[in-house]
């Protein structure tokens, strides 16, 4: 008889080595913010991942301490809550990607990358205020221009008939 409902990727591996590569991949995937593996790693590590930076977002100290035990160390733990979920606040879910390299020279496996859909580099761009003198005599000046400009144009069309 066939049993029903399996959950999870066995990799050829035992339950605790499993446990140790998803982590090891989300350790890495969260100093690098990108990295190369299989397809079917990169699909077994996304909710993984994703289920963390929701945990990550709440940013209070029992979420914190979850996202800790989740993880290898307390380093990469203290990054995703304090760097990279803060960037991703906008998004409700959907934080990675999945895109599908090249295949993998030795045994022709299909590999993958995986990273933040969000550019984490970037920095929020706040605009300069502009000075409300500046803005007045910036409006006049164009609405002067919208003014003088038909009769210019109607000038220099008689000046080339």
């Amino acid at each position: 008889m066939h049993r029903h409902s399996y959950q999870g990727r066995k990799f050829h591996r035992e339950s605790d080595q499993r446990k140790a590569l998803i982590k090891s991949l989300a350790e890495a995937l969260i100093i690098n913010e990108s990295i190369e593996t299989t397809v079917t790693k990169a699909k077994e590590l996304r909710p993984y991942v994703e289920k963390l930076v929701t945990k990550a977002k709440k940013s209070d100290l029992h979420s914190r301490r979850q996202v800790i035990s989740s993880l290898q160390t307390t380093s990469t733990a203290h990054k995703l809550v304090d760097e990279i979920a803060p960037k991703l606040s906008v998004r409700d879910s959907g934080y990675l990607r999945i895109e599908k390299t090249t295949l993998r020279r030795g045994d022709n496996t299909q590999m993958a990358r995986i990273s933040f859909v969000d550019d984490l580099a970037e920095k929020p761009v706040s605009k300069p205020a502009k000075n409300e003198a500046n803005s007045d005599k910036e409006d006049q000046k164009a609405s002067d221009n919208k003014l003088a400009s038909p009769a210019k144009t109607k000038a220099k069309v008689k000046e080339t008939k």
